[in-house]
């Protein structure tokens, strides 16, 4: 993040009116500060309002809105006390003796000086514009209380005043005039949940930092806020970064037709058809589907490998293919199983079970989770864990206004090109070490060792030639996830 570019003050386009005198003041409290002299203290300034940003790594979910840079800026300008030394920008520009600097623009210097950061509440909202004749009558104006101390404030809103209503807070400060209040061309709008939040958490830190230096200076609001208003900012980052990482987890994932999109996968090997058949047939809420045809072109002769798909006996009533516990050749049709969503009755997981694997797919991870323990609870040993994903489809990450309560309903339709490559991802953990782990098709031997016994080394090729034909992807996208000439590589074959 650069912090050397911006403009004076992002006026929130143009929304909330200032003086041109004050618009003056902070050109020219810009202008000092961009001096090679006071360079280096705008720079610690900025970089103090901004830190969460400047902290966060790469994938950080938010950036800095355009209101924060301007209320970081104010920071400088109002708040901040030079490290080497030097007077403040204010002090700078009031002291000034070699520029003229009109009366009307010093009138905002000592106001300036005294403002601080804080969390006002609207209070009242008095309507803009009203026309007379085509003559504006009214500029609208807002009535304000600091949640902090509880003091109230009217200031004048302009067209901002079309844009907020009574119960939003704005977080920005205030320049006190003797006559009015006017704020300073920005301020971030929150919803009145947000905007006590951050409060609750502003005043436990106030809390902490009293305790431990001993000191109750901080116990006034406006003397907390003037000199750590900065934390408000830092405050509203999290809370930013909160909201987008609960809009996050509440999108809904769609497949292009408009169905759940299910993300959250499982893979299992097993030798045990019969019995998990049996017992997935048992289990309340799922429902049995239609047997599939096999995606697989053709016959695979015993111990061939079957790059493009193979094909077998298609599975009797009871589940069971011929030579069940004979992987050399045999291939089936997978029996699938559905868990629907009540109202809309649309399939929020599937489980397809084949002859060497168990393949669990769901629409949320505390879905997959509880079928994954519901599996383990009914069939124990009988199935081994291969490898599992969690992680959502890609996608942009979601736009989130803390000026309104709730989360937005968002959907995502995931592209065929993400699906495949999620699926390839799981494939590729569960085979990255499949040769050297015990496998329940070869009586527990690990398909290395096994592929050196001669009377073995035609049994792994037709496992392995099964785990092609039941590739997870290809059934489900029609194209394969894995280049299983990988695993024949590896155990010799």
């Amino acid at each position: 993040m650069k912090l050397g570019n911006e403009q004076a003050v992002s006026l929130l386009t143009g929304l909330i009116p200032i003086d041109a005198s004050l618009e003056a003041v902070f050109n020219r409290l810009d202008a000092v500060a961009m001096e090679p002299g006071f360079r280096l203290q705008r720079e610690i300034a900025l970089r103090r309002a901004l830190r969460p940003y400047l902290l966060a790594g790469e994938g950080f979910p938010v950036a800095p809105l355009p209101e924060e840079v301007a209320l970081a800026k104010l920071y400088l300008y109002a708040d901040f006390q030079p490290e080497d030394g030097q007077l403040s920008l204010v002090e700078q520009v009031r002291d000034l003796i070699e520029v003229h600097v009109p009366e009307e623009e010093r009138a905002w210097l000592d106001p300036l000086r005294h403002s601080y950061m804080d969390l006002l509440e609207i209070v009242a909202v008095r309507g803009y514009p009203l026309q007379t004749g085509g003559q504006r009558v009214n500029d609208g104006e807002l009535v304000l209380r600091s949640l902090g101390d509880g003091r109230e404030f009217h200031a004048a809103g302009g067209p901002f005043t079309r844009q907020v209503t009574c119960g939003q807070v704005l977080l920005t400060r205030l320049i006190r005039l003797p006559d009015r209040a006017v704020l300073p061309g920005t301020a971030v709008v929150l919803s009145a949940a947000v905007g006590r939040a951050i409060l609750e958490h502003a005043q436990e830190q106030r809390r902490e930092m009293e305790a431990s230096s001993g000191s109750f200076e901080l116990g006034d609001w406006d003397e907390f806020c003037k000199l750590y208003g900065y934390g408000l900012l830092w405050i509203l980052v999290q809370a930013r970064v909160e909201a987008v990482m609960r809009a996050d987890a509440n999108i809904r994932y769609l497949t292009p037709a408009g169905e759940p999109f299910l993300y959250a996968l499982a893979l299992y090997e097993h030798h045990e058809l019969s019995r998990l058949m049996e017992g997935l047939n048992r289990i309340e809420g799922l429902q049995p589907e239609p047997l599939t045809p096999s995606l697989s072109r053709g016959p695979v002769a015993r111990g061939a490998r079957c790059s493009s798909g193979c094909n077998g006996p298609t599975a009797t009533g009871d589940g069971r293919g011929e030579g069940e516990g004979d992987y050399q050749g045999k291939a089936e049709s997978a029996r699938v199983w559905v868990q629907r969503d009540g109202p809309s009755d649309a399939v929020v997981a599937r489980l397809t079970l084949s002859r060497a694997q168990l393949f669990v797919e769901c629409d949320s991870p505390d879905r997959l989770d509880r079928l994954k323990h519901l599996l383990a609870s009914t069939f124990g040993y009988s199935l081994h864990f291969r490898a599992g994903a969690a992680a959502p489809p890609a996608h942009p990450v979601p736009e989130v206004d803390l000026s309104q309560d709730g989360w937005p309903s968002l959907t995502v339709v995931v592209t065929p090109e993400e699906e495949q490559r999620l699926l390839s991802v799981l494939l590729e953990s569960a085979y990255l070490e499949w040769a050297d782990l015990p496998s329940p098709g070869l009586q527990g031997r690990t398909p290395r060792h096994a592929a050196g016994d001669p009377e073995a080394r035609a049994e792994v090729a037709g496992l392995i030639d099964q785990l092609e034909h039941d590739d997870p992807c290809r059934r489900r996208t029609g194209r394969p996830g894995y280049d299983f000439d990988r695993l024949r590589a590896h155990v010799g074959l």
